[in-house]
């Protein structure tokens, strides 16, 4: 059976992420509260951030970047962006 959570940032019960994604409280707060679409939607969306702005993860001011623009991505406040993207039109 499909775990269900009521998702933050989409505001509605979705089907949850089958484990924390990483260690620590943060971790346990994003498997509680974010849904697997949200997740996974916030990974593409980090992955073309990190490449766009050539971020190093290994840099704490890179690494402190990409958790706040995670934190407003995932609770559907406005987010930073990739320079010059365009979202597919559907």
């Amino acid at each position: 059976m499909t775990r269900m959570v009521m998702c933050r940032k989409y505001k509605q019960e979705l089907p949850g992420l089958d484990r924390p994604p990483y260690p620590g409280p943060k971790g346990q707060e994003v498997f509680n509260e974010v849904s697997r679409k949200a997740w996974d939607e916030w990974q593409k969306h980090q992955t073309m951030l990190i490449n766009e702005r050539r971020l190093n993860m290994m840099d704490p001011e890179d690494r402190r970047f990409i958790q706040q623009e995670m934190d407003k991505f995932l609770a559907g406040e406005e987010y930073a962006q990739a320079d010059g993207y365009v979202p597919p039109s559907e």
